[in-house]
């Protein structure tokens, strides 16, 4: 139809989502929302998410011309995105200011298991800034939660069953989450193109077995009863890629051909080693109590960068594990590139608990779970593993055990140098130097 009517994919998209825009709860399949419309769940909400275009930092080699490095790029990044932004403690008259500041990956962030004596609803809403380099293009936003079994497909954000937001728009996704686990959620709207533009993130349920006391510990991956996926420490690693070539395309105003589609760098929390071992960005604690609370300027809401180094200002999460001998470490793996990767550590045995935000347990209570090095992770899955830290060598300082992808080509990027891919460090130090965990991926300082 589009091409009898003289339109690309996203003009008739943009059309037909104009003309068939949802008039009400009972016509809303596949419907984009009228701008005169609101969001059909009302009260209070969890977070606050703007999706929007922006720039990161990658190396500048191996240098790829004329993709890698962007000339558009500004002074310090190299690399155009679409991404999101945690709006949810900028002040209202700075929402706005965020537009063209997205980040990669997308915000971290977790809920609780639902409830029916609580009735705890997540409720999540979007809000659509626009593209300030294509101000072209009209795409719409979702949030769809990848792997979630929704019961209302409302709030699925999978465009043809849901909705999507326009432009200057914003709508609330409510969540019921009654499986914990690790999910990954990203827009659904041109998805291909907009997942690996960056428009994705990790999400995780905690189970309602949080807060007792099973095998020692208090904090658990799953319902388990017995303490056998609890942890001290926990730690997300968010598997993505970067074509070059399609991300330029985007900047220049052309379309990348995605059959010629090929991973230059692939990212580890939306870094590659060795800026995954940099710090955080300042979290703040009080607030990281549902997402990590990256800390923003009370003058413009802009992230605020990691310590010394401001390239990283849009790539707030850092990879590194830090742990005392002895501690239990959780590990929750999603990968929403588009290529199977092989994650592995060095001298260290891992224990799979969990796949797919399921517990690795059967139906009559069979433990399938299973020790391994490595775990391979297709598109769109993801793996929950823990570990426990060896004992600490001696001496001062820390001992360092390598976290890799096997696909050496994915964990140095073909550049010269050794590492600079999916690739961070495990550090063990000995019993009681690392401090209490306040939030997800905090090393304890």
């Amino acid at each position: 139809m589009s091409d009898a009517m003289g339109l690309d994919r996203r003009q008739f998209l943009k059309y037909a989502g104009g003309a068939l825009a949802v008039a009400g709860t009972a016509t809303w399949a596949g419907k984009v929302l009228l701008p005169s419309q609101v969001s059909a769940a009302g009260g209070p909400v969890d977070m606050y998410l703007g999706g929007t275009d922006g720039w990161m930092y990658l190396p500048p080699t191996p240098e790829i011309p004329p993709f890698h490095p962007d000339v558009l790029a500004p002074e310090g990044l190299t690399t155009y995105i679409f991404g999101f932004r945690n709006l949810t403690n900028v002040a209202q008259e700075n929402v706005t200011n965020q537009k063209y500041k997205a980040q990669h990956n997308a915000p971290l962030f977790w809920t609780n298991q639902y409830s029916d004596t609580e009735q705890n609803e997540f409720r999540v809403k979007l809000t659509n800034l626009g593209l300030e380099l294509r101000p072209d293009l009209f795409d719409a936003h979702t949030l769809h939660w990848h792997g979630f079994r929704n019961v209302i497909p409302f709030y699925d954000g999978e465009p043809s069953g849901s909705v999507a937001v326009p432009s200057g728009r914003e709508f609330t996704y409510v969540y019921r989450p009654r499986d914990p686990g690790t999910y990954m959620y990203h827009c659904h709207v041109e998805d291909v193109e907009h997942v690996h533009m960056g428009m994705t993130g990790l999400v995780f349920v905690r189970p309602l077995q949080d807060g007792s006391s099973h095998g020692g510990f208090t904090k658990f991956m799953y319902n388990d009863g017995d303490g056998s996926t609890g942890y001290d420490r926990e730690f997300a690693m968010f598997l993505s890629e970067v074509w070059a070539e399609s991300h330029w395309a985007d900047a220049h105003i052309q379309l990348p051909e995605w059959s010629d589609y090929r991973a230059d760098f692939s990212l580890l929390n939306g870094r590659v080693y060795p800026d995954t071992i940099a710090p955080n960005a300042p979290i703040n604690a009080a607030g990281s109590t549902h997402f990590l609370d990256v800390e923003t300027d009370p003058t413009t809401g802009d992230l605020v960068h990691p310590q010394g180094r401001p390239e990283l200002q849009y790539q707030p999460h850092s990879s590194l594990v830090r742990c005392n001998e002895g501690d239990q470490v959780a590990l929750r793996f999603a990968n929403l590139g588009f290529k199977e990767q092989a994650m592995s550590i060095a001298g260290i045995r891992m224990r799979v608990v969990g796949r797919d935000a399921t517990h690795m347990r059967g139906r009559d209570g069979t433990d399938t779970s299973y020790d391994t090095d490595t775990i391979n992770i297709g598109p769109g899955e993801s793996y929950d593993v823990v570990f426990t830290a060896p004992a600490h060598s001696g001496g001062g300082g820390h001992d360092t055990y390598m976290l890799y992808n096997r696909n050496f080509t994915r964990s140095n990027n073909l550049a010269d140098g050794g590492f600079g891919g999916q690739a961070t460090e495990i550090r063990v130090f000995p019993d009681g130097v690392v401090q209490p965990q306040q939030y997800p991926n905090d090393w304890g300082v």
